[in-house]
């Protein structure tokens, strides 16, 4: 799908160049905390959910100016999240995307409270954001799901339940719960967020939200494989962190080749929801491809 390819190629480098736009001048007090918030949220990556965001408009046809701030907004709550997860106290990753964690370039109180100001920030932007403001009722729902999807049934749960299954021998089910909140909750929001602006029919948020679910929990599944095969010159991170944290992976509970299978089930979910929407559905059936067929 090479052409699909470039409107993915697109939609990240537009996000890129959007995206300091919507944080604070780093030049202004406290500085260290603003130019730690530019470090994190500004360090690349894949941009993953806010291609989600702009692909589940494009199956609804909305435009994807409208969808900036919530695309922003959920980055900002991934990037907080990544903050937060590589901390001492929580996973201790000394990197990220290839460069040092927040708390190993700055310090550990800066990198908390960078992602606690990121966090804010983040629904700062969808109470100010003129699309959602001339759409009150819509707004509301926007503003409800992003909390929910990062609180205590979602995001943090999540969290809490993987620092709990460290050293602990679980089930498959039960690993897929825990990233069902960890990071299901986020991109299945990420799916639903555009079909909450768009009025979407209860079928399509069901399909979109069942989609979702399936896509995100298939690129977890394929981030444990390639802690076991990937490269870290390639993927930014250690290999074999999980292990060495002595933390519950695909790979250890049900092994290489049946992860990969289990990868591969989950985006032919994925793609079987797609039947119910109005609009493009090229881009989303693109993630769900490259969820179970990549390098980092």
């Amino acid at each position: 799908m090479p052409e699909t390819a470039t409107i993915i190629r697109t939609w990240q480098s537009r996000f890129e160049s959007i995206l300091p736009g919507f944080l604070p001048e780093s030049g202004q007090t406290p500085q260290s905390l603003l130019q730690a918030m530019h470090y994190s949220a500004t360090a690349g990556g894949k941009r993953i959910r806010p291609l989600f965001v702009y692909a589940s408009g494009r199956a609804l046809g909305l435009d994807p100016h409208s969808l900036d701030a919530i695309a922003v907004a959920i980055e900002l709550i991934h990037t907080y999240s990544l903050i937060h997860d590589d901390l001492p106290s929580m996973d201790d990753d000394d990197l990220r995307r290839g460069k040092p964690s927040c708390h190993c370039k700055f310090d550990e109180a800066t990198a908390i409270l960078a992602g606690d100001a990121l966090q804010a920030l983040a629904f700062e932007i969808l109470a100010l954001d003129p699309v959602l403001v001339a759409q009150p009722g819509r707004q509301s729902r926007i503003i409800l799901g992003l909390a929910q999807a990062c609180g205590a049934g979602g995001m943090a749960g999540g969290q809490v339940l993987d620092l709990a299954s460290l050293g602990q021998q679980i089930s498959q089910d039960e690993l897929e719960n825990i990233h069902a909140f960890k990071t299901g909750a986020l991109i299945r929001y990420c799916m639903v967020a555009p079909a909450l602006l768009a009025a979407a029919t209860e079928q399509q948020l069901a399909a979109l939200s069942s989609y979702g679910s399936f896509t995100g929990l298939a690129f977890q599944v394929f981030d444990d494989l390639l802690d076991v095969t990937g490269s870290p010159d390639v993927t930014g991170k250690p290999s074999h962190a999980d292990a060495a944290r002595s933390k519950p992976a695909f790979p250890a509970i049900i092994g290489v080749e049946r992860s990969l299978k289990r990868a591969h089930e989950l985006r032919d979910l994925a793609l079987d929801e797609l039947q119910h929407m109005p609009g493009k559905t090229d881009t989303l059936e693109w993630l769900a491809a490259y969820a179970v067929d990549r390098d980092r």
